[in-house]
């Protein structure tokens, strides 16, 4: 489960890197790799979901 978390934490500050270099420097790339990351995260949460509910079942 940490292992996840750092995963999730890591993911979410690519994205907050990405997003600020598109909206305040107009770096258009930025946000292509801000999307990406929007991506993994999904997956990441969703499996966090998951294991957080089975986690509370014990």
């Amino acid at each position: 489960m940490k292992d996840l978390i750092q995963k999730i934490n890591a993911e979410y500050a690519t994205f907050k890197t990405e997003s600020e270099s598109l909206t305040e420097k107009g770096v258009k790339a930025a946000g292509a790799r801000a999307r990406k990351a929007t991506l993994e995260l999904e997956k990441l949460l969703k499996e966090f979901r998951k294991v957080s509910v089975e986690q509370s079942k014990k």
